[in-house]
């Protein structure tokens, strides 16, 4: 709630804040949606259609600085057969690879904070990412908002004590990234075929 009670006032320039700098962060934080639905029932006022529109800005820009600060990384990976080098070598290769990946993520509750840490490591330079991660959290916040009265009450509870918070929203995220880094994707992307192996983190 501090967070609410020091943005509740400023319009939408406080959601734009927040999630701004919530997806600045390579780390799990709470779901976006959440924090602009808490913005929502706070401030009635506010349009939904504008408030959507806002929510998804401000999470594509934080994405964008994400990815080109870990850009400034070195690929950790040389290895032609990890996950990172075959995804980007297969999403570049199609032409519409960066846009339907990046909205997946964005539409679904995948990890996508995951998603643009690769971006950054792969140094993915297509604009793509940027436009389907956007309509992506413009859908999801649509949806997430219009249904909020009926399912912000439960999640609010759940975040009501905040270790438990973070503890299970980081627990979440961990599971993703075991599950992504437990599947074959040289085999899944080349051969059309799913096949887990033992998940080899450093490998991303």
């Amino acid at each position: 709630m501090d967070i609410f009670e020091i943005f509740g006032g400023f319009s939408y320039l406080g959601p734009l804040l927040v999630l701004f700098l919530m997806n600045l962060s390579p780390i799990l934080m709470p779901p976006n949606w959440l924090i602009l639905s808490s913005f929502y029932a706070l401030d009635d006022s506010m349009n939904l259609i504008m408030l959507v529109i806002v929510g998804a800005t401000a999470s594509t820009a934080g994405r964008f600085v994400l990815k080109q600060l870990i850009s400034k990384f070195k690929n950790p990976s040389n290895d032609n057969n990890s996950n990172l080098t075959v995804i980007g070598n297969y999403l570049n290769k199609k032409k519409y690879g960066y846009v339907i990946s990046s909205f997946v993520f964005a539409v679904t509750p995948l990890p996508d904070n995951i998603l643009f840490v690769a971006y950054g490591l792969i140094k993915a330079k297509s604009i793509g990412m940027y436009v389907g991660f956007w309509f992506g959290k413009l859908l999801a916040f649509y949806v997430m908002l219009t249904i909020s009265p009926a399912i912000l009450v439960p999640f609010t509870r759940i975040f009501e004590d905040r270790l438990v918070g973070i503890l299970l929203a980081d627990g979440i995220g961990i599971v993703g990234i075991i599950i992504f880094a437990s599947i074959d994707w040289n085999v899944l992307l080349n051969e059309k075929k799913f096949k887990l192996v033992r998940p080899r983190l450093w490998r991303f």
